[in-house]
Parts: structure tokens; C-alpha cells; sequence
């Protein structure tokens, strides 16, 4: 329930930032999912709980709402790679991280204390947040400060100054017809969203599927691990995570000299002069090249099914095969895991650019909703069909979706040129 939460976020929260900013954004709806986290620990009926954890999913995923568009705000095109990827490495390790944690208050205390540690960290990044956000004045939206600066100047008594129609506040019901609407039609229509909604949310699946995977394979029917035994094999895949930003650096670099080439390249279409287009690339003009945001990702793209058919095979057999060994899987599974997500999201962002909020709130969509459904069958998978069998098949389910990223680099421009929202910015490559 919580997961279906982080899954509606989005398309809710989202349309707030225009009216109230992101540091609002960040700040009301977190402290609401603090409150509800109380009444989460203090419940003492099933319905309830299911219902706390929904609202708490809904207003937790702000950060889903509102990080694209913050980073964005923060960092120009060819220099947003590293801000996110930081970003993302926070997102995915926060998972594997929490269970690691929170395993040596389960070992010993009730769910209840666990979500009352919960509250307390959570509580904790809140006050930063909070700090942070308004002790300093942080706004990021660009229309959200122009707006209010030319508010200040009217009463200022400077009636001349004004707002660009392109920032001029939407009405509500515009801006919810937009962001209810959008990402389905992009669900629907668009190809490369449809690529990456189907990577994205077979990726969440299996990390959440992993949750109760880990307990069967680790726990006492498997290695005979007990909860905090448990909660330390999550580490593997939280150093796979950390791995991603380091080899990140090489991909960025990647992007940076195809986007150099194809600066040299229509510069000297355009004027004959190799010198200029160099001098033009060094001003941080260079044109728009997605399809270098994918090399890296190519790779993962095969090491994924390999780190699942690693960890399904050598957990099958806990008797004579060393723990370490689907330890080391995961940490595999992590790096792939990592830069996958990565991948489709700077993708996404590069195509899409001014309506990347709507392609990437499908692609989020889908991402939790798979997020939500994976742990259903998950568990009894691995316990009835057995872990080799269970694995097999997940991995049988990533090697048929190796083949995106090589089509991508293939026919993604043709596929972007084909987009009504896309092709607004072919101009810009």
C-alpha cells in the first residue's frame, strides 16, 4: 500500500510546486507523512494500517514529485548528469541501506518500534529540510521567484515590471488536466517512454521482490541467517549502488565528447570552421545528443540477467555453496540496477526536456505500481517454485529486455523525430 502510494504522488503532489514552490513542496507534504507515521505505530486495526500506509506512500513521494524538476532548476543540461546521479545513488541505497539498519531493531523489538525509529530519522532529516529550505530562503522554481519578485516590485510601487506569459501561473484545473492526462498519453503513444516504464518497473519489482527473497534465501530455510544476519546480505547491493556514481563519471565524460562531436560537426556544416565549433563547445552550448546518455547503460543492460542467474544458482544450493557467493550476485545486481534507472531517466529527461514532468511521472507510475505488485507473488515464488527455478525466470525476464538500450541508440532519433512532444527539440541536436 505504501509503494501504490509513491505511485499516485506524483501526479497529485506535482501541480502544487507551480502554486506554492518546491521548497513547500518538500517541507507540508513530509511533515504530513511524519504525522501519519504516528498514527501508523499507534493503529490497532488492519484497515487502518492499510490506509495509513497508502496516505503515508502519497505524501512521502514528494521527493518523486519534485527532485527532477529541483535538480533541473539547480544545474544546466550538459552538467545535470552528476547532480543526478548523486541524487539517484541517495534513492536507490536509501532501500537496502534502511534494511541493514533497521534489521538490529527488528532482531529485538516489535513492527511498532520499527516504524518509531522510523518516525525519529525521518523526523530528523524533516528539521534539515526545513532548515535548510527556509531558514535560507532556497527556493529553486524559476517561475515560483520571478512571480514573487514582480509581486514585490508592484508594491513597490514598479508597475512596469512583469512575468513571461511562459511563467504566468496556470489555473488549477489546467494544470491537473495536464498532469492527469499527460502521462498516460505518453504511456500510450510514446515509445520510448513505454521502453522505459517497462525497464523501470521490472527494476522496482525486483528490488522489492527482493525483500522477501532475501528473507527466504538468507533466513531459516535457506542459510539459516536470523534478521540482522538477514538485513547485512542487503549490503551487497547497497555497494553495487555505490560502485554506479564512480563508473557514472565515465559515462558523463561519454556524453560530453559525443556532444563535442556533434558540436564540430553541425558547426562545421554550418560555417566550415572546426575552430568555432570547438570555442562554441567550451561556452557550454553544445547540442542535445540522448542517445550518448546509453552506453553505460547497454552494458548494465547485460550484466543484469547474469548477476540474477549468478544469485538464483548459487542460493539454490545454501548446503555447499558459501553465502558470499549470492552476496557478490547482488552487488552485480546492484551496479546494473543502479545504472539502468539512471539510464532511462537521463534519457527521458534529454528527449523530453520541457515535458520530461509528465514522461518521467509515467515512467514513475508504472515503476510503483510494479514496485507494489512484485512482493504479491515474490515470496511464494521463491518458496514454492524453489530459488534456482524462481530465479531463472526473473533472469529469462531480463535477458528479453536487453535488447532496449542497443534499439534506442539505433532508432532513437527516428523514434523521437516521430514524437509530437519530442521532436520540439530535435532542433536543439
Amino acid at each position: 500500500m505504501y509503494v501504490l502510494g509513491l505511485a499516485i504522488s506524483p501526479l497529485v503532489l506535482a501541480p502544487a510546486s507551480e502554486y506554492a514552490g518546491r521548497s513547500a513542496l518538500y517541507v507540508l507534504p513530509f511533515g504530513i507523512f511524519l504525522l501519519l507515521l504516528v498514527g501508523t505505530a499507534l493503529v490497532q486495526n488492519l484497515g487502518g494500517f492499510l490506509v495509513l500506509r497508502l496516505l503515508s506512500g502519497l505524501f512521502a513521494g514528494v521527493t518523486i514529485a519534485n527532485f527532477g524538476g529541483t535538480i533541473a532548476d539547480l544545474w544546466p543540461r550538459h552538467q545535470v548528469g552528476y547532480a543526478m546521479s548523486v541524487f539517484l545513488w541517495a534513492a536507490v541505497c536509501g532501500s537496502p541501506t534502511g534494511y541493514f539498519l533497521l534489521a538490529f531493531v527488528a532482531q529485538y523489538y516489535s513492527w511498532r518500534i520499527v516504524i518509531w525509529t522510523i518516525l525519529a530519522l525521518s523526523g530528523a532529516f524533516w528539521l534539515i529540510l526545513v532548515v535548510v529550505l527556509y531558514g535560507f530562503n532556497n527556493e529553486t522554481r524559476h517561475s515560483v521567484i520571478l512571480r514573487r519578485r514582480v509581486a514585490k516590485l508592484h508594491k513597490q510601487g514598479q508597475l512596469g515590471a512583469h512575468v513571461p506569459e511562459d511563467m504566468q501561473q496556470q489555473s488549477v484545473g489546467q494544470l491537473f488536466r495536464i498532469t492527469l492526462s499527460r502521462p498516460f498519453r505518453f504511456l500510450a503513444t510514446e515509445a520510448v517512454i513505454i521502453c522505459a516504464a517497462l525497464y523501470n518497473g521490472y527494476l522496482y519489482g525486483l528490488s522489492f521482490l527482493f525483500n522477501d527473497a532475501f528473507t527466504v534465501v538468507y533466513g531459516e530455510q535457506g542459510y539459516g541467517f536470523n534478521i540482522i544476519g538477514v538485513g547485512l546480505t542487503f549490503l551487497g547491493v547497497a555497494v553495487g549502488v555505490t560502485v554506479g556514481p564512480v563508473t557514472n563519471i565515465w559515462q558523463e565524460r561519454h556524453y560530453r565528447k559525443a556532444a563535442m562531436k556533434a558540436a564540430v560537426r553541425t558547426k562545421d556544416q554550418d560555417t566550415g570552421s572546426v575552430e568555432q565549433a570547438t570555442r562554441v563547445s567550451s561556452i557550454d552550448t553544445l547540442p542535445n545528443v540522448p542517445e550518448a546518455r546509453l552506453q553505460l547503460g547497454q552494458t548494465a543492460g547485460v550484466t543484469l540477467p547474469i548477476s540474477l542467474f549468478w544469485f538464483a544458482w548459487s542460493a539454490n544450493y545454501p548446503e555447499s555453496i558459501h553465502w558470499i557467493a549470492p552476496v557478490l550476485a547482488t552487488v552485480l545486481f546492484g551496479w546494473s540496477f543502479y545504472t539502468l534507472i539512471l539510464m532511462t531517466y537521463m534519457y527521458v529527461e534529454d528527449s523530453y526536456m520541457i515535458y520530461s514532468a509528465s514522461a518521467l511521472a509515467g515512467v514513475g507510475l508504472v515503476r510503483n505500481l510494479a514496485g507494489a505488485g512484485f512482493p504479491l507473488f515474490g515470496g511464494p515464488m521463491f518458496k514454492n517454485e524453489g530459488v534456482g527455478n524462481a530465479g531463472t525466470i526473473l533472469g529469462g525476464l531480463a535477458v528479453a529486455l536487453i535488447p532496449i538500450p542497443f534499439v534506442l541508440v539505433k532508432y532513437g532519433p527516428r523514434l523521437r523525430r516521430r514524437s509530437r512532444w519530442a521532436s520540439q527539440h530535435m532542433d536543439d541536436e
